[in-house]
């Protein structure tokens, strides 16, 4: 793993600990780590390459978020995670990225309209050099514009505070996603140059659906859910 870049000061470790936070979220939903098993303050700080201070903040975030729990004299384990869970997170993404989407649509101007078609032709450029980082960048950037655009501040804080419990670093291991992203933005654009809101918004809530349809696919590939729980959340 690589090592995060240490950075001093107090002023800055709330900055590091979000940082650390969101490692260990990609780690947890990448099934690199399981349900029940321990994560070590020391361990973590010295695979992340900082001290334990930032690393303990960002577990106690994690507590916050039903991310982790803690035992009593044992320390972090990590809580589990069903399918259903998964499942929530993007039906509120798509929900309210959806209507973010419909309400960008309404405003839809020419200057707006190519600084999307720009994060597109971007990311359908990695996309075919095989640069997975970069796609990832920009598929950031055409979500960031539209939601912005949206001219609904604290409608987009939420989608932000949802958005957050799925690491970007995530979607640079699911093999089919550049693809999808590159198709489902095409259908996006499409509704908005027409200024379509409703279209607008069904496109964009297939997108985030669909890709949390291959990130369950990938968990389960990782074997994340036992028999058990998969029957339970049939």
């Amino acid at each position: 793993m690589a090592t995060l870049r240490t950075q001093r000061g107090l002023g800055l470790r709330p900055q590091l600990s979000d940082e650390v936070a969101a490692r260990i979220r990609e780690l947890i939903l990448d099934g690199r780590v399981r349900p029940g098993e321990f994560l070590r303050l020391e361990r973590l700080a010295l695979q992340f390459g900082i001290s334990v201070t930032p690393v303990r903040e960002a577990l106690q975030s994690l507590r916050s978020e039903g991310f982790v729990h803690l035992e009593p004299r044992r320390g972090f384990v990590v809580a589990s995670l069903s399918k259903r869970d998964v499942a929530d997170l993007f039906w509120a993404q798509a929900a309210i990225g959806a209507e973010l989407a419909a309400r960008t649509a309404e405003r839809m101007g020419p200057e707006l309209l190519e600084q999307l078609i720009g994060h597109q032709r971007a990311l359908e450029q990695a996309t075919d050099a095989g640069r997975l980082d970069l796609v990832e960048e920009h598929n950031h950037a055409f979500h960031r514009t539209i939601n912005l655009a949206a001219d609904s501040a604290k409608l987009a804080w939420t989608l932000g505070s949802v958005v957050r419990y799925v690491p970007r670093g995530v979607w640079t291991r699911l093999p089919e996603w550049p693809e999808v992203a590159r198709a489902d933005h095409r259908r996006i654009l499409r509704a908005l140059r027409r200024k379509d809101g409703p279209a607008t918004g069904a496109a964009m809530r297939q997108h985030i659906t669909r890709s949390g349809e291959l990130l369950v696919a990938h968990l389960e590939r990782q074997g994340l859910w036992s028999s058990f729980l998969d029957d339970a959340d049939d």
